[in-house]
């Protein structure tokens, strides 16, 4: 059963009304969490205000608009095909990446089985030493048996608040569903993701005046050290940097976000994973990640930015890979 008719299946003669009124209204804005700092995000239990209770627990809606899509100061597949603006319809979005908490609850109600979870293995990061680097290109990535998003870092269980990873395309998908919702286009994302925004700050490192982070990215030589100036070496809690003009966090860095989109365009086969695993052990063909993530850093990889985009077999999740959502309105 998806957890939108849940909704009024479980919500009682007495609360009916308003069961149907979380379901239906669909300009009716839910309470969102008080995130934003440290101290907030690490308190969160990784379940927005109304879970369970309102079908659009934890999202924004964002109005209709229009955005220049891509850039041209980036890499080459980022290039925009016009330099007409991109007209969006409105939609709702998630106001952070999906947590194991949330994700968590799907598979309570759904018995799902992740893909990784039936491969009985996964790629994750480990940080490799300098000898292991000189031997073996990107000796970061590991097909780590066992590894899922259940134990993203062996036997240790992720925190419920943190970014779900180790999902694929098809396990994002299958979450969304349940709830009713969607993945992202890559436009819809782009636009979420620049807030409004058109200027060169765009194409820069996420810093603010003081040129320290605002955004879970990678600073230090990669992949040796990171110094974790940003507060964080790995993936970080939700929300624990400011939200972007359309009140959403965590757009840039933490964890690459999939989208529904397929990829086209220049490729790095190495960036996100796929050297670990045998080519005939990816027969999906690679749709678009967005954001970047806590290993983007400024001397490798640098797509912290909001037009940056990359390539992700659809069946390969990885330990820096999450997704968040959407509801379109109807």
């Amino acid at each position: 059963m998806r957890m939108t008719e849940c909704l009024l299946a479980l919500a009682g003669a007495g609360a009916l009304a308003s069961a149907a009124l979380a379901v239906t209204d669909a300009r009716q804005a839910p309470p969102l969490a008080k995130l934003g700092t440290e101290t907030l995000c690490a308190a969160g239990t990784g379940l927005p205000p109304g879970w369970g209770r309102d079908a659009r627990a934890g999202m924004v809606r964002l109005a209709d608009g229009e955005f220049v899509f891509g850039s041209l100061a980036g890499y080459p597949d980022e290039r925009p095909a016009s330099t007409a603006r991109h007209k969006v319809d409105g939609f709702w979005i998630d106001q952070t990446e999906v947590t194991n908490a949330q994700f968590e609850r799907f598979v309570q109600a759904t018995g799902y089985v992740t893909e990784a979870e039936r491969e009985g293995a996964a790629v994750v990061f480990d940080t490799p030493d300098a000898a292991e680097l000189q031997r073996r290109p990107y000796a970061w990535w590991r097909y780590a048996r066992g590894a899922s998003w259940k134990e993203p870092h062996g036997a240790r269980a992720p925190a419920p608040n943190a970014p779900v990873t180790l999902v694929t395309q098809a396990d994002a998908l299958a979450y969304a569903r349940w709830l009713g919702r969607d993945l992202p286009t890559e436009a819809e994302w782009e636009y979420a993701a620049k807030a409004g925004r058109d200027d060169a700050g765009l194409d820069g490192a996420p810093v603010d005046a003081h040129g320290r982070p605002t955004a879970n990215y990678w600073q230090g030589p990669f992949p040796l050290a990171d110094s974790a100036q940003d507060g964080h070496a790995g993936l970080a809690p939700v929300g624990c940097y400011a939200a972007n003009a359309f009140g959403l966090h965590d757009m840039i860095g933490n964890a690459w976000e999939w989208t529904k989109d397929g990829y086209s365009g220049a490729r790095q086969p190495h960036a996100n994973g796929d050297t670990a695993v045998a080519a005939a052990r990816r027969p999906a063909a690679p749709v678009v990640i967005k954001g970047g993530s806590f290993l983007c850093a400024p001397t490798y990889c640098l797509r912290y930015r909001a037009s940056a985009r990359e390539s992700q077999e659809a069946d390969l999740g990885a330990s820096h890979i999450g997704f968040r959502t959407v509801l379109r309105d109807a």
